[in-house]
């Protein structure tokens, strides 16, 4: 997969709805309602953090779920790579980018969502084909009005931010012309996916799934 056909794909997913759940499973039991109330709101495309050693099986039960597009976050290896692959991952994101683990990616034919927080590092992944980034961490960096700024001089590169955003927030991003997503992890609390108060997630997520872009 070259980068271009990684950027088509990944402007696909971020298409898909105004907000990609951004989503810390412990336990993979919880995956199948989970991803199941997501879509059922409004939200199709799911991102599961490589952060716990539950987040593989989560891919797994994911996957399975009628209408969602599961990918994994955090990559960081060509392990990581390799592994989310495996499990079912439709898509890739990551913190930051690497030429070890964006040629992993395309290797591995994994579209990736690769992040830059600066606009060397945007240009960096624009000049090796990447039109498609992750801004992160978003709120951290100076938020909308940095990455309204990065636009500017680069309007070749569109962004889905991720990091800090809220339902509060996420209207100051999704109104910037190089913005096609937020990531978010609010649509998805922790107490809501241990009591499996899927009621409540859908609702949240079809909140989420009616902000404008």
């Amino acid at each position: 997969m070259t980068p271009q056909q990684a950027s088509i794909e990944a402007a696909k997913v971020c298409n898909l709805a105004p907000v990609v759940p951004v989503l810390v499973l412990k336990d993979a039991s919880k995956a199948k309602g989970l991803a199941t109330a997501l879509v059922a709101g409004g939200l199709p495309a799911l991102e599961v953090t490589l952060r716990t050693d539950a987040a593989l099986d989560a891919i797994r039960e994911m996957a399975s779920v009628e209408g969602g597009v599961v990918g994994a976050g955090t990559l960081l290896t060509p392990r990581d790579v390799e592994k989310a692959k495996e499990a079912g991952a439709q898509f890739g994101v990551s913190p930051g980018a690497t030429d070890i683990l964006l040629e992993a990616c395309e290797a591995n034919e994994l579209p990736l969502l690769p992040g830059a927080a600066t606009s060397s590092e945007a240009m960096r992944l624009l000049e090796r084909g990447y039109n498609v980034q992750k801004f992160f961490p978003a709120e951290a960096n100076g938020g909308a009005k940095t990455l309204k700024a990065i636009g500017a001089p680069i309007p070749q590169v569109s962004f889905c931010p991720t990091g800090g955003i809220s339902l509060k927030n996420a209207n100051e991003y999704l109104s910037l012309s190089n913005t096609l997503c937020v990531g978010g992890s609010w649509v998805a609390p922790q107490d809501m996916i241990a009591n499996e108060d899927w009621a409540g997630i859908e609702a949240l997520a079809a909140e989420a799934a009616a902000l404008p872009r």
